[in-house]
């Protein structure tokens, strides 16, 4: 067994090598404290190679995905990062493993196509569905869709490093967002969300905050505070902000446009700990004066409701969104979750 994993760990060595330096220079020496003992022959696992991008191990045991990230990686939650570049769903003694310690493909560009991220837009849950209430027996059924096809739901500020070629994204990521800021996201969509420990931006207009059916601070503060729930700014009023009111002048529009920018920000950033940086526009439109006033409040991300994936050449400012409405079935969701686009000239 030993002398099947060495020739096993030569094999993916020699692959690692020329991917690394095109066959001609081996990798650089670790520091000398990283000098690395042989797998032990009565187990047969361990580490078999490593240097600064990559490790070669041998699953022990007891070993998962899981443990292994905790080890190499910083985190359990990295563990998608094993699972990708190996195409592997769990770890399996007598098998080796290569472990990226950085980015090997961070903008998701291969030889056929590139990977796009679905942004999935909901906006209520409760227990009269309709086009804009979803049951909570169909989100629940759709988060388990998500969780059992290895599709990682991941941070809405994700996306933000992956534009920048900053971070890599899992191959099947997808990101959950909530508009508008219903108390049913409270009551029913947030604990289905807990339950299977998915991250989700709820983006929020202001004036609807406190009302009989919007959210009050307490139960914001309260779903910020589990580390699972962003809240950005979904505007003050939910005015179509491509509309300009009656008679309204250019500087007019521009400070209307600038309430609508500020006041939820500030409520925002002031009721909570969170840092403000994206803007879902009411409706999903923008004009040219809107992305200036956006970009000059400081907001990174601005979010349509065009529906798609978004790629590596998207635009930050008009990031695509797919609506998730009540009546959609399972097989209309499977379809929305748009993570590959094949590039095909013929």
């Amino acid at each position: 067994m030993h002398e099947r994993l060495r020739g096993m760990a030569c094999l993916a060595g020699c692959v690692l090598i020329a991917a690394i330096s095109g066959c001609v220079t081996p990798p650089a020496p670790g520091p000398a404290g990283d000098a690395l003992p042989e797998p032990d022959p009565s187990t047969a696992h361990g580490i078999l190679a490593r240097n600064e991008r990559f490790v070669l191990y041998a699953p022990a045991p007891g070993d998962t995905l899981e443990s292994i990230a905790e080890r190499f990686l910083g985190g359990a939650a990295q563990s998608w990062r094993i699972a990708d570049f190996n195409g592997v769903s769990r770890a399996q003694p007598g098998s080796v493993l290569s472990i990226p310690l950085r980015p090997v493909n961070p903008l998701g560009v291969s030889a056929n196509g590139y990977r796009t991220v679905p942004i999935l837009c909901y906006h209520r849950v409760g227990p009269r569905a309709s086009r804009m209430v979803m049951a909570p027996a169909t989100f629940a059924a759709q988060l388990e869709f998500l969780a059992r096809n290895d599709y990682r739901v991941i941070r809405l500020r994700d996306v933000a490093d992956f534009l920048e070629g900053r971070g890599e994204l899992p191959q099947r990521a997808v990101v959950i967002t909530f508009d508008d800021g219903h108390v049913s996201a409270y009551q029913h969509a947030y604990p289905l969300l807990k339950k299977y420990g998915f991250p989700a931006t709820f983006f929020l207009y202001t004036d609807f905050l406190n009302t009989a059916e919007g959210l009050n601070w307490p139960q914001i503060r309260e779903m910020a505070a589990s580390g699972l729930i962003d809240f950005q700014s979904h505007s003050k009023s939910h005015a179509n902000l491509i509309v300009r009111q009656p008679g309204e002048s250019d500087a007019q529009y521009r400070a209307r446009l600038d309430g609508e920018i500020r006041v939820p920000r500030d409520l925002i950033e002031r009721n909570t700990a969170t840092k403000v940086t994206d803007y879902a526009y009411p409706y999903g439109d923008a004009n040219e004066i809107v992305l200036e006033r956006i970009a000059q409040a400081g907001h990174t991300l601005g979010l349509t409701v065009n529906p798609g994936g978004n790629a590596f050449f998207s635009h930050p400012l008009m990031l695509r969104r797919t609506m998730i409405f009540g009546e959609l079935n399972l097989d209309a969701f499977k379809a929305a979750l748009q993570v590959f686009r094949n590039v095909d000239l013929q």
